[in-house]
């Protein structure tokens, strides 16, 4: 109730002034135009055992392929639940076309969603489909693509906040692949985060990923309270050890970023509070 109820106090404030475009749902596909009325996309929140439990269950309905997105994903229809289909990426670990890339990695990338408690990873799950293994996730209805050329402007400071925690967790998890394909939100302005099949590697640098230009002071203390053993408890069964530790590393180096911007601009200018 709490969340339908933060949806509907948002979408007030923004259908006046929100046009009607063409959206993007997860895996990047171009899909049909949301209208000003469209509800809040992020359903899942308080819901999601019940959701992984069906992505990983539910009998899928019919398989089609999805036009965008590099690594070829499908999306599944599934029988009448909590929701209605899933983006279904069977990708094997290894590498293709010089980038590592893995469906567990987009498990992992929900599972530290949830451990940081960040509500913008849609659900993941492992499943099995046709022979094949690899993630389920949930298909985030009523979004919006992003125009490079003209970024959406949300609300703020809470729009600014949430591209902030986009770059806070793509520098963590060495997201190299954040690009317009894969950038989309709901009418309540809603930024989410999909296609993390290139993330979690080895990669110990923070180059070639969005730099910061503030930090969320909640995200980066909850970032900073993760050891490794909560990493290893949390990830371990989707990433390996060196790929955790990397991590580590990474969040080493955005520690030493982040205190010379703050020497430089001052902790009121770095940090939302």
């Amino acid at each position: 109730m709490r969340q339908t109820v933060l949806c509907a106090t948002a979408l007030v404030a923004v259908l006046a002034t929100t046009p009607q475009v063409s959206v993007a749902g997860s895996g990047g596909q171009a899909v049909a135009a949301v209208p000003a009325s469209a509800e809040c996309s992020r359903i899942w929140i308080g819901h999601e055992d019940e959701i992984e439990a069906f992505l990983a269950s539910g009998r899928v309905l019919k398989m089609e392929d999805v036009p965008i997105g590099v690594t070829q994903p499908e999306r599944a229809t599934l029988e009448p639940g909590p929701v209605a289909s899933f983006t279904w990426k069977p990708i094997k670990p290894g590498y293709r076309k010089g980038y590592m890339e893995s469906y567990r990695a987009e498990i992992a990338a929900y599972k530290l969603d949830r451990m940081l408690d960040l509500h913008m990873v849609p659900p993941v799950v492992e499943r099995e489909y046709d022979g094949r293994t690899g993630a389920a996730v949930m298909w985030i209805e009523n979004t919006r693509g992003w125009d490079v050329k003209q970024p959406p402007r949300g609300p703020e400071p809470a729009w600014s906040l949430q591209l902030t925690r986009m770059k806070m967790f793509d520098l963590l998890v060495a997201n190299i692949d954040r690009n317009q394909g894969n950038l989309i939100y709901d009418a309540d302005w809603h930024l989410f985060l999909i296609d993390h099949s290139r993330a979690f590697t080895n990669k110990k640098d923070l180059k070639g990923i969005q730099p910061l230009g503030r930090v969320d002071r909640r995200l980066w203390e909850k970032i900073e309270a993760l050891s490794l053993t909560d990493l290893e408890a949390g990830l371990g069964k989707w990433v390996s050890t060196g790929d955790i530790k990397a991590l580590m590393i990474r969040r080493d180096r955005m520690a030493t970023v982040i205190k010379e911007m703050v020497a430089k601009r001052g902790e009121k200018s770095v940090f939302y509070d």
